[in-house]
């Protein structure tokens, strides 16, 4: 599942190729990839509209309307944009098509059909269901020590669990909450209230810094709107520290990195750094 600097480099290509364009049609081929509309009225508040911006909460895609209108979307497993000239044929699983006035089309394909589309009116949109319990973003200001160490005060959540919370902290999934324990040097299986102050201030640079390097970075995302093979893990560039390198020597001890299964999903870690 793509997690915040993939949907962030989503946004970015987004913003670069629609943002000004009209609408000109809506065609919604899956009713549940938007759920409670139908498909008359997806095109009825969509039609004849103008993309004013595109921005991120977390995972959720925000493309912003002049009518006041914000189609909130979140690509789940496997959704993904590509933009198509007129001539190229749409891919396997076009679910959306967003018919543009230079001709061109936007279309949402989602294998596994888990990603969700609704349209918000601008004046409730932060207080949608889907965003308004979030945590703070994690590179913001509200995202500070002393806001993490109050949600992990009264915790007795083993502390990758809490990560995973995107009401305690945005953004993390699978990879970077693997990743930045490692450089914070904690444990995924610690106790949350147990963990000092200290570790808490490493933990919260780590976590900066493994988003900033990846969203400056690009190398989690080839992306390419016109490339429907484009994807968002496709690249070998990036080089792990402990997630998916079960077994191989971790980069500081060389000892090897190990995988256990928790709470259902998989947690690469190194037992001699991570205490």
């Amino acid at each position: 599942m793509p997690e915040l600097p993939e949907v962030e480099h989503v946004v970015r290509a987004l913003r670069a190729v629609i943002v000004g364009r009209e609408i000109v049609a809506a065609e919604l081929r899956l009713r549940r990839t938007a759920p409670g509309i139908t498909r008359t009225t997806f095109d009825r508040k969509l039609r004849g509209a103008h993309v004013a911006a595109v921005s991120r909460r977390g995972k959720h895609i925000l493309i912003h309307l002049d009518t006041e209108q914000t189609l909130l979307v979140h690509l789940r497993m496997t959704g993904k944009f590509v933009y198509l000239d007129p001539e190229q044929p749409l891919l396997p699983y076009s679910h959306v098509i967003f018919h543009l006035d230079n001709e061109r089309r936007l279309v949402y394909c989602d294998m596994r059909q888990f990603g969700r589309m609704s349209i918000v009116p601008g004046s409730r949109l932060l207080k949608t269901k889907q965003l308004v319990e979030l945590a703070p973003e994690p590179l913001s200001e509200e995202f500070s020590i002393d806001y993490l160490r109050k949600i992990f005060s009264h915790s007795r959540r083993e502390v990758k669990q809490l990560l995973l919370d995107q009401t305690r902290v945005l953004g993390l999934g699978n990879i970077y909450a693997a990743e930045a324990l490692f450089l914070a040097g904690i444990s995924p299986f610690a106790v949350c209230e147990s963990i000092s102050r200290k570790r808490l201030v490493r933990l919260h640079n780590a976590i900066r810094q493994i988003l900033h390097e990846a969203i400056e970075s690009g190398s989690t995302l080839q992306i390419d709107l016109a490339d429907g093979n484009s994807s968002y893990f496709g690249t070998t560039e990036r080089f792990w520290h402990v997630y998916e390198r079960e077994d191989e020597p971790c980069v500081k001890c060389a000892a090897r990195i190990r995988r256990v299964v928790q709470a259902g999903r998989s947690t690469y870690y190194c037992p001699r750094c991570q205490r």
